[in-house]
């Protein structure tokens, strides 16, 4: 089975929502969309804020909803 692609894009957070999903606002286009913290974030207890600069990654077949990938310095 082949691997499918995962697009990349970087972000900041405008609000925390309920259930651990956050809304990010992607810095190329300025819109908006719904992410999920990935499982390693999760597992290691790293808090995410609001206006953190973060990294999310995208399935190729829905890009309104996302993975926070990384949390930038």
């Amino acid at each position: 089975m082949e691997i499918k692609e995962v697009i990349k894009k970087n972000g900041t957070v405008l609000e925390q929502l309920m259930g651990g999903q956050f809304k990010v606002e992607l810095d190329d286009d300025k819109s908006l969309t719904i992410c999920t913290l990935a499982g390693r974030l999760r597992r290691n207890k790293i808090k995410v804020l609001l206006g953190d600069k973060v990294q999310v990654e995208f399935s190729p077949y829905d890009l309104t909803r996302g993975r926070i990938s990384f949390r930038y310095k």
